[in-house]
């Protein structure tokens, strides 16, 4: 899907999918991975896409994206101890994609009392570690898609972008870093945003400081990257 670019004397290659924010073509983009999905889903006969929706950007762009395809979508929403306004954002996305395509579904599963029976478990045995637990609960959340994925022959849409996940590795192993196909996992950080603003996304998504929702404190992913 690569094409070249003639400027002058130089030449210069790019995907259709990323690169440069300059050369990003939107439309063109989101069609491209629109197309990408159904054909990956319509090779292996599978029924259906099933993606967690956390109130953020990356979760609300892919799930719009595998909305857009038309096939049977399944949004879980999946709350442990969650800032009442991730929670807000996620159900407003959700209500806001269910609006506009009849293909969406959704439920709300509160993992918070699994996770904290999982937590007494744990601790009578060894030391408190909020690492552990913070990656904890992001694996929990993936045992609950893939639950859902298995009794419908659907798969788990991961929501990484080429940044923190694929740049950086800022994600949880077997949690959020599982999934089986990464729709935006071409596309960095800039071009997820203006990717969103180019399918009428939530403002209050979109401006939201990302967070990957596993602390109690609600710090964000800037602050434990330490960059912007």
């Amino acid at each position: 899907m690569a094409k070249k670019l003639s400027f002058g004397n130089f030449k210069y290659k790019y995907s259709i999918v990323f690169i440069t924010n300059f050369y990003m073509k939107s439309k063109e983009t989101i069609e491209y991975i629109i197309n990408w999905i159904k054909n990956y889903v319509n090779d292996n006969k599978l029924n259906g896409l099933v993606i967690g929706v956390s109130g953020g950007i990356d979760s609300a762009l892919t799930s719009t994206l595998c909305a857009m395809t038309g096939i049977k979508t399944l949004c879980l929403n999946m709350p442990i101890h969650q800032d009442e306004k991730q929670i807000t954002m996620s159900k407003s996305h959700i209500k806001w994609l269910k609006n506009k395509f009849n293909n969406v579904e959704s439920f709300e599963i509160d993992l918070t009392n699994f996770f904290e029976e999982f937590k007494k478990k744990v601790h009578k045995n060894y030391p408190f570690s909020e690492l552990a637990l913070a990656n904890s609960r992001s694996r929990m959340r993936m045992i609950t898609l893939y639950y859902y994925a298995g009794i419908n022959n659907s798969i788990v849409v991961g929501t990484g972008n080429k940044v923190e996940d694929f740049g950086v590795g800022f994600y949880t192993k077997y949690g959020d870093g599982g999934g089986d196909i990464s729709p935006i996992a071409d596309c960095n950080k800039t071009e997820v945003w203006e990717l969103g603003k180019e399918l009428n996304i939530l403002n209050e998504i979109i401006d939201a400081p990302p967070t990957d929702g596993l602390w109690d404190d609600g710090r964000t992913d800037e602050s434990q990257l330490g960059l912007s």
